[in-house]
């Protein structure tokens, strides 16, 4: 409720992420002004022809422009009260082999969205991180825990008068780059390729995704990074719920990708408060204010040598569920088997 008959920016409000928060903001609480900002034109054409119309919805604005650019953001930016940072370069084999291009914009582009932020007024900034932040094996997870720590930083350099946080989650359902449409695809060939069939890894909707980013709008103080409580799956059970009768082929795991992915190593727990449905990772140090926030008082601290993991999570989604999820959120026109039958690995 935060957002609605306020002035809201997307970045990378083309993409799957900035789509379906579009989607919420416009049905739920609708925004005073939405702006949508990207940087590929043809995204912005299909948008605003496939059901955001700025007839239908008279508040939307398309703006198009990078985040490299930091005049073009600080255009976009005026009048703006709240920032949703989701613009990135996201495909890890891609980054691992234009370092640099990776570089400009996960980190060039986070400091111009800071800048342009601070100078246009903006409330609060909530950018969009990732799990391979985390203990980063990767360029693109380089990438943005530098930009994760900007963020944290940023708070200090506006003196808390604009407020800037973070959201750190898992592979999204069905998104690009997610292993699903490409096992939807591969399944008319009768075999799918696996990197290996120990590969475990966070999962989470587009929907539940949107909500989290939205609820840390309430809830920031500034400088968190806030990490959502969410299922493990194994690459294996993705395969069987998606083509149980197809035999799969091991082909190594990619550069830069690691067997299982983890959202909060042990030496960030010793500044994390676990709540019921989430962690906050509170900033190591908060010179921009003497305020403590108020959900301290609600939640507990790690205890020590605690780590979140998605080899070690609790929480698992069984074939079953992973079938539900994936018939919900990735539908296509072959269904998935309804019953397993036995693959043979390669």
């Amino acid at each position: 409720m935060m957002l609605k008959d306020r002035h809201v920016l997307i970045t990378g409000g083309t993409g799957s992420f900035g789509k379906k928060c579009t989607e919420i903001l416009l049905n739920e609480f609708p925004p005073k002004r939405l702006v949508i900002f990207s940087r590929d034109e043809q995204k912005h054409v299909d948008m605003a022809r496939n059901g955001f119309s700025p007839a239908k919805f008279p508040q939307i604005r398309y703006f198009v422009g990078d985040v490299r650019d930091e005049a073009r953001l600080r255009r976009a930016m005026r009048g703006i009260d709240f920032v949703i940072h989701a613009a990135a370069m996201k495909h890890v084999d891609i980054a691992e082999y234009n370092p640099q291009e990776c570089i400009r914009t996960n980190i060039g582009g986070a400091e111009n969205v800071i800048n342009a932020a601070i100078d246009s007024g903006v409330e609060k900034v909530v950018a969009l991180s990732t799990d391979k932040a985390a203990a980063p094996v990767n360029l693109y997870g380089a990438t943005k825990l530098c930009s994760d720590k900007l963020f944290v930083a940023a708070n200090a350099i506006s003196g808390g008068r604009t407020r800037f946080a973070a959201v750190r989650y898992g592979n999204v359902v069905g998104s690009n780059g997610s292993v699903i449409p490409f096992f939807q695809k591969q399944r008319h060939t009768g075999e799918l390729t696996i990197t290996s069939p120990e590969m475990t890894r966070f999962v989470i909707t587009l929907d539940q995704g949107v909500r989290f980013v939205l609820d840390a709008f309430k809830r920031m103080v500034g400088g968190e990074i806030f990490v959502p409580k969410i299922p493990s799956v194994t690459i294996n059970d993705i395969a069987e719920a998606i083509a149980p009768e197809c035999k799969t082929r091991i082909i190594g795991i990619r550069p830069g990708e690691k067997l299982h992915e983890c959202m909060i190593p042990s030496d960030e727990a010793r500044q994390t408060i676990e709540f019921e449905d989430s962690f906050i990772v509170q900033p190591a140090v908060r010179s921009w204010t003497n305020e403590v926030p108020a959900y301290v008082a609600q939640g507990r601290p790690c205890p020590a040598g605690f780590s979140f993991s998605s080899e070690t999570n609790v929480d698992w989604l069984s074939v079953a569920q992973l079938r539900q999820m994936i018939l919900e959120h990735c539908p296509t026109s072959e269904q998935p088997a309804p019953v397993a039958i036995h693959r043979v690995a390669a």
